[in-house]
């Protein structure tokens, strides 16, 4: 990717599940790297090497975000707020509040300083129900009931870069929707983790019988954290501005398969439990990749079995 090289690149939450691996790949393209985050400079040295230039600060306040953005080419914005997806109900007040913060205060500040590229990461909780999600659909009706909140948080950020565009013609906004991210340095902790990483720590940890919510036949799409980042970089270089780009596998996967296939690649022959008193969410969240393909060139990099290896693999290293 020689577009980055030698370019001045900020990754915001780059110490993170995507932040991680596309930190590794703006360096492999030779970009003067700077990483900022709320982790400890230990943990950032110890993820990320100590060659990466690592600023720890609080990206809510707005002097802060200026400051770290001064004089930066590119910005990458990543900043999450970690949880399970009963933050959708239970930390809707933290959540919004804190990420309109980290979001508008970024982009702001990337605005003021005229940086020449902006990756803005919107989500797929942004979209209303459905089986498929297109891009242009994002608008017709509200976020999913669970995903309300965050979902709306997202598409605010969405209509800032629209809305610099519009009014000062500041087209340096990119964005993505990424589906459901995983792989190392995720969050593995059951009681606040994502389906595939609380079911890789139980697992892992010998659960028997293993209860998982619902029939199993829900399905979703799931993208391996390595090749979000990569296709975040493409989209950041390729794609027109403020033109929502869908990042997911393009297909979707049933939980059943999910748990059979990390159970065996676990070694784990566990008695696995559906508990259909418990909700299932939706049938099926699929994220249409026909924009994806024709603007960035997307295709499957990992395949499901690949990036669920690898992960496990990292988690029992690393645990």
């Amino acid at each position: 990717m020689t577009f980055y090289s030698n370019k001045r690149v900020l990754v915001a939450g780059g110490t993170g599940t995507i932040g991680i691996p596309l930190t590794r790949q703006l360096i492999e393209a030779g970009a003067d790297v700077t990483v900022v985050s709320n982790h400890s400079k230990e943990h950032a040295a110890r993820v990320l090497g100590r060659h990466v230039s690592f600023i720890h600060t609080d990206l809510s306040s707005q002097k802060k975000c200026s400051e770290v953005v001064k004089e930066q080419e590119i910005v990458f914005n990543l900043v999450g707020i970690k949880g399970s997806v009963g933050i959708g109900q239970s930390k809707v007040a933290s959540y919004l509040v804190s990420m309109l913060r980290f979001q508008t205060n970024l982009m702001e500040a990337a605005h003021l300083e005229n940086v020449s590229r902006f990756l803005f990461v919107s989500s797929i909780c942004c979209y209303p129900q459905n089986d498929i999600h297109y891009e242009d659909n994002a608008w017709n009706g509200m976020p999913k009931q669970n995903d309300r909140i965050p979902g709306i948080a997202k598409r605010v950020g969405e209509l800032q870069g629209e809305a610099y565009q519009l009014e000062t013609g500041w087209d340096a906004v990119r964005v993505v929707r990424p589906s459901n991210v995983f792989g190392p340095h995720d969050d593995f902790n059951p009681k606040t983790a994502q389906v595939i990483p609380a079911l890789i720590s139980r697992i892992c940890g010998s659960e028997s019988p293993l209860r998982v919510w619902g029939d199993g036949s829900s399905k979703r799409d799931f993208i391996f954290s390595e090749d979000c980042a990569y296709w975040m970089l493409k989209a950041l270089e390729i794609a027109p501005s403020n033109t929502p780009i869908n990042l997911g596998a393009g297909e979707a996967f049933s939980i059943k398969h999910v748990v059979e296939l990390l159970c065996s690649l676990i070694g784990n022959n566990t008695i696995i439990e559906w508990d259909i008193t418990k909700p299932s969410g939706d049938k099926i969240r699929l994220l249409a990749m026909d924009r994806a393909r024709e603007i960035i060139g997307f295709y499957p990099r990992t395949s499901l079995a690949d990036g669920l290896k690898k992960t496990i693999d990292w988690y029992v290293t690393q645990k």
